[in-house]
Formats: C-alpha cells, sequence, structure tokens
C-alpha cells in the first residue's frame, strides 16, 4: 500500500468521497441503500491495493453493508420526521427478511458471480420498467395483503438482498407501491427494511469471512474492512438527510421517473460487466 502512487492515492480518496455522496444521497432519495455505488469503487481501491482476487468481491460486499447501516439509519429517520410512516410494515418483515437473508446467504455462498449479476439486472429493469412506464392502474391492491403473502414478499426481498448486496429498497419500493402505499411512505420504510438487512448482512460477512482472515488488507474484520467502513461511512451518512429532501422537494411522478432510471443505468451496468 506504501508503495501507491501519491496522485492514484488522491484520486482513490476523491472516488470514495463521491461515492459515499452518491449513496447517501441515493439513500435518502430513493430508499435504496447505494451498493450498487459502493460496490465498484470499493472493488477498484481494493485491487489497487492488492486484495487477493478469491476474497475481494466478498470484501466489498461486506463493507458495502456495514457502510448502508448509518446511511439507511439517517435516511429512514429523516423520512420518519416528515410524517407518520407505517413502521407496521416494517415490523412484520423482521422476520421474513432475516430469513430471507438466510437463504439468499447460502446460494450466495456457491453460485457463480454471473448469476448474482444477472439475477440484479433483470430484476432492476423490470421494476425501473414498472416507475418509467407506472400507471394508476398498475395496481395489485389499494390495501396491503394479509401476513401469508406479505410474509413471502419479505423473505424474497432478503433473499434478493443477500444474492446482490443491496440494502433491498428497490423491491420494497414496489412491492408497496403496487398495494397502494404513497411513494414517499414507501421509500421511507425501505430505507427502514435496508437497516434491517445491512445490519445482520453485516454480521453475516463478518463471520463469513473469519477463516479466511489472513487474506484479509489490515484493519479488517472477517469480509468488512474498517478502512473503507470509516471512509465511506460518515460521508454517505452524511448526505443520506439531503436526498430525503429532494424526495419532498419534487412531485411523485418525477420521482417516480427518476427512480426507474437510476435502476435502469444499474441494470445496463451490470449487463456491461457480463459482456466485458
Amino acid at each position: 500500500m506504501l508503495g501507491i502512487p501519491a496522485g492514484e492515492l488522491a484520486w482513490l480518496a476523491l472516488a470514495i468521497v463521491v461515492g459515499g455522496a452518491l449513496t447517501g444521497l441515493l439513500a435518502g432519495l430513493f430508499g435504496v441503500g447505494g451498493g450498487a455505488v459502493i460496490v465498484p469503487v470499493l472493488y477498484e481501491i481494493f485491487r489497487v491495493v492488492g486484495v487477493s482476487d478469491d476474497v475481494r468481491v466478498q470484501l466489498c460486499v461486506g463493507t458495502s453493508l456495514a457502510v448502508i447501516i448509518p446511511t439507511s439509519i439517517r435516511s429512514y429517520l429523516a423520512h420518519r420526521a416528515r410524517g407518520t410512516l407505517p413502521v407496521g410494515v416494517l415490523k412484520s418483515w423482521i422476520v421474513p427478511v432475516t430469513i430471507g437473508i438466510g437463504i439468499g446467504g447460502v446460494i450466495a455462498a456457491a453460485a457463480p458471480t454471473a448469476v448474482f449479476k444477472s439475477f440484479f439486472a433483470i430484476m432492476a429493469f423490470l421494476i425501473g420498467a414498472k416507475f418509467l412506464f407506472a400507471k394508476a392502474s398498475w395496481r395489485i391492491g389499494d390495501t396491503l395483503p394479509g401476513q401469508p403473502l406479505m410474509s413471502f414478499y419479505g423473505v424474497f426481498i432478503g433473499f434478493y438482498s443477500a444474492m446482490m448486496g443491496v440494502g433491498g429498497g428497490a423491491v420494497a419500493t414496489l412491492v408497496l407501491t403496487l398495494y397502494g402505499q404513497p411513494m414517499l411512505s414507501a421509500v421511507g420504510i425501505s430505507a427502514g427494511v435496508g437497516v434491517i438487512i445491512s445490519v445482520i448482512g453485516t454480521i453475516g460477512f463478518i463471520i463469513a469471512g473469519l477463516p479466511h482472515q489472513d487474506l484479509m488488507p489490515p484493519l479488517s474484520i472477517g469480509y468488512v474492512s474498517l478502512i473503507g467502513l470509516a471512509l465511506m461511512g460518515p460521508v454517505s451518512a452524511f448526505f443520506a438527510p439531503y436526498g430525503a429532501r429532494i424526495a419532498y422537494a419534487i412531485s411523485r411522478r418525477k420521482l417516480e421517473t427518476a427512480f426507474g432510471i437510476f435502476l435502469w443505468i444499474v441494470a445496463l451496468r451490470f449487463v456491461l460487466s457480463l459482456i466485458w
């Protein structure tokens, strides 16, 4: 690490700050954790400092989930401060989401990287299409369904998040809006779901990485880099409330359109990574 040119270190530091700012804004604006921004930035950083290919992706995902913890908390609190959110939905999803994370984590341990990227790209494209071309008639119902179906959704959100290393906000927001929940309330609850996923996911990646501690860079615990967390975490948490302010300053339709475009950009990034 000491042999890296000062100029390259400066660019890497700038990438961390910019990535952290974008992560925070995305968390507050859309209720997503920002893993699609964090992971590629950290991947480049860990490549330059010489982290082994065998653990680099896992280290990026684990550190990303740890960074998302304070960001999601600040985003959720910022949305909750604006009004009453259906907190009962969040409570009902705690156990199902946890189960989904466990299932996805087991599968993720054996599946190749291409499976993760393909799954994420397809999901992001479909969800983005819903928000870009949404109509009032695009609803499954006007109220949330009963507990069995809500539990199923919770398990899927947790599974999806474990497979992709993200906070699950996109799927949670889609489910809630399809059942007539206001966009802003859905975004706030999605941020809360991100808190659950990031905390449980971080603990899981710490435990999973302990047997490979000898391959980790200095100041790492399992698959979580404390250096990456210290540099990116505060920046992303600082910017999260500003994203929430933007969400409340623009129209519902503009928010949905921006969300859809964001998801399509993320989907395209993963498709291109599969080709090249």
